[in-house]
This record gives structure tokens, C-alpha cells and sequence, in this order.
């Protein structure tokens, strides 16, 4: 392929061939967002040359997330946080929260043009509306990473752990290690493809390994605590002989609360995601077996330095494998 030239750098930022040149040479007389844009267009394209550090200042990175309340968003948030602390201090890393129940808010939030952006990161959930306002971000040449979950399928870069592999992996421990044969019941919060690639593996794995435990049912929590408690509390009802509980999203505390106070509550073999202050107790009790991490922290690392290389910061290329998830039991804590 051709060197990129002034003439691809400007059809890519919007802008006329003379203010690509006034940009990369330094001379000024140029608005700050139309800066930006060529900046970024000349980044994308892989410009070869170095391009004045009196513009590097202008780089923001985007992050949108949705719950904030949530544990696993706030250890992911502070993620980010700390790790731009490291950045050169004229890039800005700006941590933002949207409703997860809007898609149009969010998707609005993905086309906001206000304040230019060199990158955005993604840890929302996928819909229609929110692939299109991806897809039209990387159009404007802004690198897009999905983390946690993918909001677009043919466009942006994802990072995440392998969520198939993660449930394929709760239903091994189920199956190999539950405490009595019976039914097995899973939870999780279908808005989410992550959840629904999780339920897939568990799913397979109980087809290809049929025994005395079965993948009987699904519930739906919205990752709430009391939908969770209420698709926990009718599972117990339907399955008195439950041998497993595999929960694929959030809203731990509430299962965990359920369990402590059902009679059979300690002879249930439950895995579960993400390590917190419930989870950690949870295991230390031997309510819950077997937590699986998705280490937001090398999440959030991963995502940064994508951004950073696409952008033209680092000469690095971050490793393409799936975060590896971390398997936490009471013994390792």
C-alpha cells in the first residue's frame, strides 16, 4: 500500500489539504477541533512522521460505562483511572457513566462530536441502536475498544475475557465437583451478549457430558438484586434437589443472601463472577465454591494501549489473546 499523503489525511478529517499542512507543519492559525481531526485522521493513517508535540495535548480518550454502583464497573473505573495517572500528562482519559437501559441515550453519548476525541472505549451494552452510533464514530477514523462486552460486531477492536471458555469452565467444576446429583439452574442478564456466550459454553458442556447433573433452567435477573433473589427464590421451589447454581452476571449479594438463609442453602455448588467483599466472604463461608475474575484491571490496560497505539503513542501492539480470567477458591484467597 501507498505512504498516506495530505490529500487522504484531509479526506479522512473533513478538512481541506491546506489545513493538513498548516497542522503538520506547525504554523497555527488553525481552530483546536480541526486540529484534532487531523491529528487523529494522520494517526489513523499511520502517517510516517512525527507529528509536533504542541499537538499531542489535544489527545483525549473517551470511556463510557454504564453502573456505577456495581462493583465490577467501579474496580474497572478506578482501573482507568490509575493507569492514566502513568500516561503523558497532555493526554486526557475521560471516565464517564450512561443508564445501561437506554440504548438511545447511550448511543447519543457514542456520537456526541462536542468535545473531539482521539479514541473511545466501550463497556456498555450491545443493541441495534448503539452498533450503528459505533460504526459511524469509527467511520470519522476514531479508534473504538469494546470492553467487557462487544456493542458492534464489525466494528472496533474487543477486550475481554473468553466468556465461552468461562462458562464451560463454571459447568467443569459444577459437574465434576457438586455435592449431590440433581438439577443444575443458571442466572444471568440476557441484555448482554457476554452473558448469553457464557450460558452458550455452560450449555454445551452439559450436552457433551450428560450425567447425573443437568442444565435444567434459566432465569433472568437484570443483574438486580431483587429480580436476582426472586429467579433464586422460585429455582429453589421448582428444583428442591438443586445440585448446582451457575450465576453468569451480577447481583451476587442477593444470591448469596438467599442461600444463607435456605435450609439446603450450603449443599448447592455455586459459581459465580467477579471478586468483591460478598464474594470473598461468600467463599470464606462456603456459600459460594468457585468465583471466576475477568481482572477489570488488565481490562483496562489492554484498552488504553490499544488506543495509544492506534493513535500513534506507542510502537507496541498489544497481545490479541482474550484477558485470561482468574479461577479464585476459598483456599486461594
Amino acid at each position: 500500500m501507498s505512504k498516506p499523503n495530505y490529500r487522504d489525511i484531509a479526506e479522512l478529517a473533513g478538512v481541506g489539504t491546506a489545513t493538513v499542512e498548516r497542522v503538520l507543519n506547525g504554523r497555527g492559525g488553525v481552530r483546536p477541533e480541526l486540529v484534532e481531526r487531523v491529528v487523529v485522521a494522520a494517526r489513523t493513517l499511520n502517517y510516517p512522521r512525527t507529528l509536533p508535540d504542541t499537538h499531542r495535548g489535544l489527545l483525549r480518550i473517551d470511556v463510557l460505562m454504564v453502573r456505577p454502583e456495581t462493583t465490577f464497573y467501579r474496580r474497572l473505573s478506578k482501573a482507568f483511572e490509575r493507569i492514566a495517572e502513568t500516561l503523558d500528562p497532555l493526554v486526557v482519559v475521560q471516565r464517564s457513566f450512561t443508564e445501561e437501559m437506554k440504548p438511545d441515550e447511550i448511543a447519543r453519548r457514542i456520537l456526541a462530536t462536542e468535545v473531539p476525541r482521539a479514541g473511545l472505549i466501550l463497556a456498555v451494552p450491545n443493541s441495534p441502536l448503539i452498533s450503528a452510533a459505533v460504526e459511524t464514530v469509527v467511520s470519522r477514523g476514531v479508534p473504538v475498544i469494546h470492553v467487557v462486552t462487544r456493542e458492534s460486531e464489525k466494528q472496533g477492536e474487543f477486550v475481554g475475557i473468553d466468556n465461552y471458555a468461562a462458562g464451560r469452565t463454571a459447568a467443569l467444576f459444577i459437574a465434576r465437583m457438586a455435592r449431590r446429583s440433581g438439577p443444575v439452574v443458571a442466572l444471568c442478564h440476557p441484555i448482554y451478549q457476554v452473558h448469553r456466550d457464557r450460558l452458550s459454553g455452560f450449555s454445551d458442556y452439559f450436552q457433551e457430558h450428560p450425567g447425573e447433573r443437568r442444565f435444567e433452567w434459566l432465569g433472568f435477573t437484570r443483574d438486580e438484586e431483587h429480580y436476582g433473589a426472586e429467579a433464586l427464590r422460585s429455582a429453589l421451589e421448582m428444583y428442591p434437589e438443586m445440585a448446582g447454581l451457575y450465576n453468569a452476571g451480577g447481583a451476587n449479594a442477593a444470591l448469596i443472601d438467599v442461600l444463607r438463609r435456605h435450609p439446603r442453602g450450603m449443599e448447592i455448588f455455586f459459581v459465580g463472577h467477579e471478586l468483591t467483599d460478598y464474594t470473598r466472604k461468600a467463599l470464606g463461608d462456603g456459600i459460594m465454591d468457585v468465583v471466576l475474575d475477568q481482572a477489570p484491571e488488565a481490562q483496562a490496560r489492554r484498552a488504553l494501549d490499544l488506543v495509544l497505539r492506534r493513535i500513534g503513542l506507542s510502537e507496541l501492539e498489544p497481545d490479541k489473546a482474550p484477558i485470561r480470567f482468574i479461577t479464585i477458591t476459598a483456599e486461594s484467597l
